[in-house]
């Protein structure tokens, strides 16, 4: 058996079709994972999992919107028992605790903290049933430290961590991990957009400020998180649950 081997378990990746969890969900496959690929873009998430196909392993797409409790109780069902949850999807907000209009922060809340208590939620009777499981949410150094004009997301990546100490607490007797990983900022297309559409004509500028914003002198790529969430879901970390990993190029530490 390879290190850090999936085979013959069942992923669901939420938000699994870019940036972050599209890593994820590629390199779970690659080690062997039957990977459910969960996002709101249809065209997206059908072509990554034609992509991991033709690469010889197991994707299917999955449409859901993670903020119905409906939605993700009919998808846990039409799947079965979950091995693996990463709770990914989400979204991001600006403004502070004034400018953050009532609509922002219950909009963010539906999707960053409702949306990964619907998922676990809803696999944890499988996982209870067959006594083993792995949770692993997606936070943010939002969480632990204060970033400017973040309030709505911080707060949600803030109840994001607390779940998870929470999950992991409750269900270590029935072998259920649950772990989480706190991202500083990741190259992803989202980051792209955001320069493209707010810096018009000073991206490689901007790209340059953002990049230096972590000590290490870059942003993370996608690929550094999928790795670390690889070994977290495997059998691998079997002593580990309810730790935070921050990847975040020595924010938190190093930052003068």
């Amino acid at each position: 058996m390879s290190t850090f081997d999936l085979s013959g378990k069942t992923a669901i990746v939420t938000g699994g079709a870019s940036g972050i969890g599209k890593a994820i969900s590629q390199l779970f496959a690659a080690h062997g994972a039957r990977v459910h690929i969960v996002d709101l873009d249809p065209t997206a998430a059908n072509s990554l999992a034609a992509e991991i196909a033709a690469g010889g392993n197991t994707a299917t797409a999955q449409v859901c919107d993670v903020s119905s409790l409906t939605e993700v109780e009919k998808l846990v069902q039409s799947i079965g028992v979950i091995d693996i949850l990463v709770n990914n999807a989400g979204i991001a907000q600006i403004g502070t605790l004034e400018s953050t209009s009532t609509v922002d922060f219950q909009r963010i809340f539906d999707v960053n903290v409702k949306g990964y208590f619907h998922c676990m939620q809803a696999c944890l009777p499988g996982m209870k049933a067959q006594k083993r499981g792995v949770i692993l949410n997606m936070a943010s150094i939002a969480a632990m430290v204060g970033l400017s004009s973040r309030f709505g997301y911080s707060m949600s990546k803030g109840a994001v961590l607390s779940m998870t100490y929470s999950v992991a607490k409750d269900y270590l007797d029935h072998n259920i991990r649950c772990n989480v990983i706190s991202p500083a900022r990741i190259h992803t297309p989202f980051v792209d957009a955001y320069v493209a559409k707010n810096y018009p004509g000073k991206e490689a500028e901007m790209m340059e400020t953002l990049s230096r914003a972590q000590p290490i002198g870059r942003m993370g790529e996608p690929e550094e998180v999928a790795a670390l969430a690889l070994y977290l879901c495997s059998d691998e970390a079997g002593f580990v649950t309810g730790t935070n990993y921050p990847l975040d190029g020595g924010t938190i530490n190093l930052s003068v």
